[in-house]
């Protein structure tokens, strides 16, 4: 036997006090009694006597030096000269993915595994190395390879359970590396075996598996996204699926809930492994977080909502100038989010955001802002007029555009349309035969321009269902609402942000503070002008509160992985200031951010039936009896002996 601290043993030095004190006489106090008759007898029992007489009660002597010896032999970390010849490199690789974080067990599968970790740690060896591996979102090393347990111990501490999907086979290969082919080195997996592969995996023979949890039965929200209707101006769509991930059918109901209001019930009845979707169609021009949750009581909590972002359907306030139109004013008065006002003649100022809908009435120059000609009559500084076109039937249109999105107007007939020639850039999105532009988009810098050049009271285009379809997407073309689906985000994916807004409001505090710069002059070296890249920074926070930051070049960001469920927000870095300074130019008084839903949609992790996997060579990673090292059951007989001579002396067999 060998000692990893033999210079510990100068403690043993100790015991030379320890006995001296034994020996110690004691003096006698003198206290004042009214007779000695009674002493005396007790002065003759009490005599002093040699050293040798003293020792006497050497039990307890002997219970402290053994106390001492035993903590001394502790101290020098014994060891037996086989474990200096088998010194071992470990990669401890823990799943923290988020099928550990079920409750099956006490007190969740990432808590057992992160337990049987630190037991692994505690019996390291003199000369044995650890390495620490997550395995969740992404792989990560959380501690390299070293043999000091508290600096094992501080690494493990910090890794976290996710709710991202098992990347334990990444893992693997990870700890491959860091293995670099040492001649007793094993791969530790602390993982339920929730994924792919996990069978093969076990069955190697430099892996050595500790499963983890039982094979309980879970119900899950796989999918859950939501998108306004293209039809509908105040609709939306959600999509649900539901699945049963376990071997006995279940009863239940989903509550879905819009902010704090109850949108809808459904009763869910699932036979074992039975997958529940759902389309519902409902109704409503306010925003705000749409949830899905789940009334039933299973191991795994994290998949039983879910959650989603509801864009909010602005007002969109509109001006149609005509000397009376029905078939205009009952399409725009049908849609619910529009503010019509009807005038004979074109208003001199309209407020920003203001569609205008010219009908048969063409200003020699075009306003600013975004306008919409119907049957224009004559030209202007975007086109020229020429003459009427009297049957035009659509041969093509240009199905690919925003504008176009489920509309058919294939053979329908546009009855005196009058032929126009764009004198700037267009795109055509309708055509006659003969190709004049029946339906054209010009985009501008002050507002875009849509021209449609049918006579309404003619043709039959008014009575199809293609033209109010036509007029709600060019509301929406105007007004920029291109995002009827915010997609949610599956845990663990990287999420594109469209921070085009918060970029567009941090340009506006940057106009008003250059404006208040009067009579400064920048100075550049030797005239050169010099041309720098914008990089914003922006704030990240998880549905934890934790705040990153993230920096991007134009007006999109991108964020991740996604390790935790709930909503994440993307605010600007600085975003009280930022909201003052947009105030003072009339923009928003505030800046909110924009919200990103992440939900655990990966059935792998929701079936928390993993494989039967048996842990082999547990037992032999660990060192001595137990798995604990020679000083921990060193330490264990010295307190021992400590309760011993305590109930010996009780007894009165020592003094």
């Amino acid at each position: 036997m060998n000692f990893a601290a033999p210079t510990a043993l100068w403690w043993a030095a100790l015991a030379v006090p320890v006995v001296i004190f034994y020996i110690l006489k004691i003096r006698m106090r003198r206290v004042p009694v009214s007779t000695i008759m009674f002493w005396q007898q007790v002065f003759e029992e009490k005599q002093p006597r040699s050293l040798w007489q003293t020792l006497r009660h050497w039990l307890s002597l002997l219970l402290q030096l053994l106390f001492l010896l035993l903590l001394v032999g502790a101290l020098t970390d014994p060891f037996f000269a086989s474990e200096e010849r088998n010194r071992r490199r470990l990669v401890v690789v823990v799943d923290n993915s988020a099928s550990m974080r079920a409750g099956d067990v006490e007190p969740s599968r990432f808590g057992q595994a992160t337990e049987a970790a630190r037991g692994l740690i505690g019996s390291l060896r003199l000369g044995d190395e650890m390495a620490i591996v997550s395995a969740g979102t992404q792989p990560k090393v959380a501690c390299g390879l070293t043999g000091h347990q508290k600096t094992l111990r501080d690494a493990l501490a910090k890794v976290e359970a996710t709710d991202g999907p098992t990347k334990v086979s990444e893992a693997v290969t990870l700890a491959e590396r860091l293995l670099a082919g040492h001649e007793n080195a094993k791969v530790v997996i602390l993982s339920d075996g929730c994924f792919e592969g996990a069978s093969e995996l076990a069955k190697r023979e430099d892996v050595v598996w500790q499963p983890i949890g039982t094979n309980a039965g879970n119900v899950a929200i796989t999918q859950f996204q939501v998108r306004r209707s293209l039809l509908d101006p105040v609709g939306l769509q959600v999509l649900i699926e539901v699945r049963n991930l376990s071997d006995e059918a279940i009863e239940t109901r989903l509550e879905l809930t819009l902010d704090d209001d109850i949108v809808d019930v459904l009763p869910v009845s699932l036979e074992p492994d039975e997958t529940w979707t759902r389309v519902l169609d409902q109704t409503t021009p306010d925003g705000g977080r749409l949830t899905a949750v789940i009334d039933h009581a299973d191991a795994l909590e994290t998949d039983n909502s879910a959650v989603a972002i509801l864009p909010e359907r602005r007002r969109i306030p509109v001006v149609l100038v005509c000397e009376g139109n029905l078939f205009l004013e009952r399409v725009f008065a049908a849609n619910q989010l529009v503010d019509l006002r009807v005038v004979n003649r074109p208003p001199s100022s309209v407020d920003d955001g203001t569609i205008l809908v010219f009908h048969r009435q063409t200003p020699e120059t075009v306003p600013a802002g975004n306008v919409l000609f119907i049957d224009p009559t004559e030209g202007n500084d975007l086109w020229e007029a020429g003459e009427v076109l009297e049957q035009p039937i659509v041969a093509s249109q240009n199905s690919e555009h925003a504008l176009m999105a489920h509309v058919k107007l294939d053979n329908v007939i546009m009855p005196r349309a009058r032929m126009l020639q764009p004198t700037t850039e267009a795109v055509t999105l309708a055509t006659s035969a003969t190709e004049d532009p029946l339906y054209f988009a010009v985009s501008r810098s002050t507002g875009n321009v849509l021209v449609l050049t049918v006579d309404l009271e003619q043709g039959d285009l008014p009575l199809r269902t293609a033209f109010p379809i036509m007029m709600t997407n060019a509301l929406n073309w105007f007004t920029g609402d291109k995002g009827e689906l915010r997609e949610a985000v599956a845990a663990g994916e990287i999420a594109r942000i469209d921070v085009s807004r918060l970029v567009r409001a941090a340009d506006a505090s940057e106009t008003v503070s250059e404006e208040s710069r009067v009579g400064v002059e920048e100075e550049r070296p030797n005239g050169i002008e010099q041309t720098v890249e914008t990089r914003r920074e922006f704030v990240v926070t998880d549905p934890d509160g934790n705040q990153t930051l993230v920096a991007t070049g134009g007006e999109e960001a991108l964020i991740g992985p996604l390790n935790r469920c709930g909503v994440w927000t993307v605010t600007a870095e600085d975003a009280t200031g930022l909201g003052e300074s947009a105030g003072s130019t009339g923009a928003e008084a505030t800046t909110p951010g924009v919200q990103v839903a992440c939900n655990l949609s990966n059935p792998g992790e929701s079936d928390l039936r993993g494989p039967d996997i048996e842990a082999v060579g547990m037992s032999q990673l660990r060192a001595g009896l137990g798995g604990k090292p020679i000083w921990f059951y060193l330490v264990l007989v010295a307190w021992a002996l400590v309760a011993t001579e305590w109930y010996l002396y009780q007894r009165r067999w020592i003094t």
